[in-house]
């Protein structure tokens, strides 16, 4: 068994301005960098065996920053690309005023990647992570344990592929800097633990709660984009 904790990012200029970033590639801003200090000194209460990270370079920052607080080293940080963002088509760069004058109500966004189509490409990149540190451990070591650096269009996706509990999180927050632990069982990834506390510290206090950060995300979760 090897346990995953994925993090979200830290906070960007456009998390900030509600601007749909998706697979655009925006930096963090020192308020990104001070949430992912933050989420670093809380994971480094528990021993870690290797960092992954999204190509974006918020994901990358992040993960740099709390690779070193883990005591990891920064060039051992992992880079997969289907970790990457979900895709947001035409609606990326747009604030939710712009996507709502541009596609009102129902009107698909051309481009969009559906929810499902990111499920199918993160999960069989976690199981393949986690199955090349089982097999480089000794019989009666312990679990492996992984930091994964991604975005909360991500998270959500895995989050909806297994949990049985998914309608309970719907409407929950994926703020940045936010921990969430699943593990790696017989080829198949499951919950653990939505916002992991990590030793009853919430890594959440003092973030804002922007969600995914887009109206698209709210507009599929139920909840009416800010007008």
């Amino acid at each position: 068994m090897t346990l995953i904790y994925l993090v979200r990012h830290g906070e960007t200029d456009w998390n900030r301005a509600r601007r749909i970033q998706g697979s655009t590639d925006i930096p963090l801003n020192d308020t990104g960098r001070d949430q992912a200090a933050r989420s670093g000194r809380l994971l480094a209460r528990q021993p870690w065996d290797g960092i992954a990270s999204s190509p974006l370079s918020r994901a990358f920052e992040t993960g740099e920053i709390i690779a070193t607080a883990v005591g990891i080293n920064r060039t051992k940080i992992e880079v997969l690309d289907d970790l990457v963002e979900r895709r947001y088509g035409e609606a990326e760069g747009l604030d939710d005023r712009e996507l709502l004058r541009l596609f009102p109500g129902a009107t698909p966004v051309p481009g969009r990647e559906r929810r499902q189509d990111v499920a199918a490409r993160v999960i069989p990149a976690l199981v393949a992570l986690a199955e090349r540190y089982e097999q480089d451990r000794s019989p009666g070591s312990p679990d492996a344990r992984l930091i994964v650096t991604t975005h909360g269009g991500v998270i959500r996706s895995v989050l909806n592929h297994v949990s049985l509990q998914t309608e309970r999180h719907r409407g929950i927050l994926i703020t940045n800097g936010s921990v969430h632990s699943f593990r790696h069982v017989d080829g198949a990834i499951e919950l653990v633990l939505f916002n992991d506390p990590i030793d009853i510290e919430s890594v959440t206090v003092g973030c804002d709660d922007f969600d995914e950060q887009n109206a698209v995300e709210q507009r599929e979760m139920g909840v009416e984009p800010r007008s």
